[in-house]
């Protein structure tokens, strides 16, 4: 009888029963006059010591301003030094840092100021086509907790540094409420996912130590902070293992990623499949010395296999992990290990991390599936987030009564204990009643020589229910790609109904600010033909 898909990280190695502001003083006191920060773009860097001067003088601040325990300050910002500073001067006094994507727009800036109740927001004047000052003035009357906006950049950040001064800290507990991050959800507004020190603390740090992180160790995060990825398994992994973070830019460009990488002698580098592609396809990509890379961490959606070889061969990244989560979990529930194989970091999401439970359920009993069974992913331990912030009845159906978060990923667990993730439950393609998982297709697909990236989605079809329909960017030079060349690519190598029956070129895909692809985007768009 097959083992269930059921798993738990066992470890000798304790939690951290601490706060993120009693954490950042261990460090200081270990590694003072090493570099934690460095901002490539502005020239700024900071040692420990200096740092911590500077995230207690905003620290204070914030108190001076009448920022008490509990009150929710917003970051509304792109990459910067001072994105940094908030997350940690708030986690100091007791203040719920609130994560606002850079890319929302006054209808969506002006629901989370008010449902999470903001009373102080920190944010960028502008980037790009984002007015920041006028979009806020522009929600202001409709806002009435916002008290203050201060602005990086301007004199109203110099004005809120200056009115600081030294003064106790209220005693903080590490399951406090200490970050609120919006999820973005495909109908309806975001819910806040809130999350405590105990959380996120815990999870850079094993993050951290899954990949052997050490004072050594400098991370370039092209990630954004407002999500996870930068500010738990970038900024938190590194400061519990007295690591530098280093910023190459406010938002990803893979030729400043590349370039901060030489320039700082980076040893770790981050970021989603797609960014490590346009890195690698860069025309003058071999002229960058990456030689000291061991590591990083690619998450946010499967890699393909041909990718991951060239970033360990061409990257150098002989180390790189691979991990799986979500915002709700803190983020990362698996992630492999340093001496995977190959297989093992693109067939797979890795293994249950420690004193974390991970299991496969089927997603209409809840019952724990035998290994090598498909079913939902569902996780449960210290990761799993407090709730959504004032949604009882939306936290209720993401986490049942024993505390099981339900991912809504389909997936499976191999007798390893490893875990292969074949697509979101909303994602399956259903075809004539087979079912139909596109990774395995989108991962058959990158071996064709005209493809540089594809993603398969399912539209609907009169007859099937739904048609696979494959939207490919195509090789630099590559001649065109036909349907008729693509199927018979397939032809012999998968099943007649997985095989595309619907082509689209693309120049790019619809992406989330965090690099993800917007797949449900690809299926509206397409959706008559």
């Amino acid at each position: 009888m097959s083992a269930l898909s059921y798993t738990h990280g066992v470890s000798d190695t304790p939690l951290i029963g601490d706060t993120i502001g009693a954490g950042l003083d261990r460090a200081v006191a270990a590694w003072p006059d090493r570099e934690v920060l460095v901002d490539v773009p502005s020239g700024r860097r900071w040692t420990y010591a200096q740092f911590a001067a500077d995230v207690d003088r905003l620290a204070y601040a914030l108190l001076a301003s009448g920022v008490t325990k509990g009150d929710r300050v917003g970051i509304w910002a792109i990459n910067c030094p001072e994105w940094v500073l908030v997350q940690y001067a708030t986690a100091h006094i007791g203040a719920i840092m609130v994560n606002i994507n850079p890319a929302y727009r006054t209808h969506e800036v002006e629901y989370v100021l008010n449902q999470a109740g903001i009373c102080l927001l920190v944010a960028s004047l502008s980037h790009r086509a984002s007015d920041y000052r006028a979009m806020v003035e522009q929600v202001r009357s409709t806002c009435p907790r916002l008290r203050e906006t201060v602005y990086i950049g301007d004199p109203s950040w110099d004005a809120l540094i200056a009115r600081g001064t030294p003064e106790p800290y209220e005693a903080l507990s590490c399951d406090d409420p200490i970050n609120i991050q919006y999820t973005s959800g495909t109908t309806g507004f975001p819910k806040g996912a809130t999350l405590s020190h105990h959380n996120i603390l815990n999870n850079g740090y094993f993050v951290g130590e899954s990949i052997a992180y050490s004072e050594q160790d400098r991370v370039c995060v092209p990630v954004p902070f407002y999500h996870c990825f930068g500010m738990v398994m970038g900024n938190l992994a590194a400061t519990t293992h007295g690591a530098c973070i280093v910023i190459p830019a406010p938002s990803f460009d893979p030729k400043a990623t590349l370039e901060a990488v030489q320039q700082e002698r980076c040893t770790s580098l981050y970021g989603v499949p797609t960014m490590f592609i346009a890195e690698l396809n860069l025309p003058d990509f071999a002229a960058y010395d990456l030689t000291s890379l061991r590591t990083g961490i690619m998450a946010g959606s499967l890699c393909p296999v041909e990718v991951m070889k060239r970033v360990v061969a061409e990257m150098h990244m002989t180390e790189v992990s691979i991990c799986y989560g979500m915002t709700e979990t803190s983020p990362v529930s698996t992630q492999t290990r340093r001496d995977d194989d190959l297989e093992h970091r693109t067939g797979t999401v890795g293994r249950v991390l420690p004193h974390i439970e991970v299991k496969i359920v089927d997603p209409a009993t809840g019952v724990t599936q035998p290994r090598g069974t498909a079913g939902e992913l569902c996780t449960r331990g210290y990761s799993v987030m407090l709730g959504y912030w004032e949604e009882p009845e939306k936290t209720a159906e993401a986490v049942d009564a024993g505390r099981w978060m339900h991912t809504g990923d389909l997936g499976v667990m191999r007798e390893d204990g490893y875990v292969e993730i074949v697509g979101r439950i909303k994602d399956m393609i259903i075809r004539g009643g087979e079912n139909i998982y596109p990774r395995e297709i989108e991962e058959f697909l990158y071996g064709h020589p005209k493809i540089a990236d594809v993603q398969v989605v399912g539209v609907p079809h009169e007859r099937y229910g739904e048609e696979v329909l494959a939207c490919v960017i195509p090789r630099e030079a590559a001649e065109p790609l036909t349907l008729e060349e693509l199927r018979a690519f397939c032809d012999g190598q998968l099943a007649h109904y997985k095989i595309p029956s619907a082509l689209r070129i693309l120049d790019a895909f619809p992406m989330t600010v965090s690099g993800k692809v917007r797949k449900i985007e690809l299926r509206e768009r397409y959706a008559t033909g």
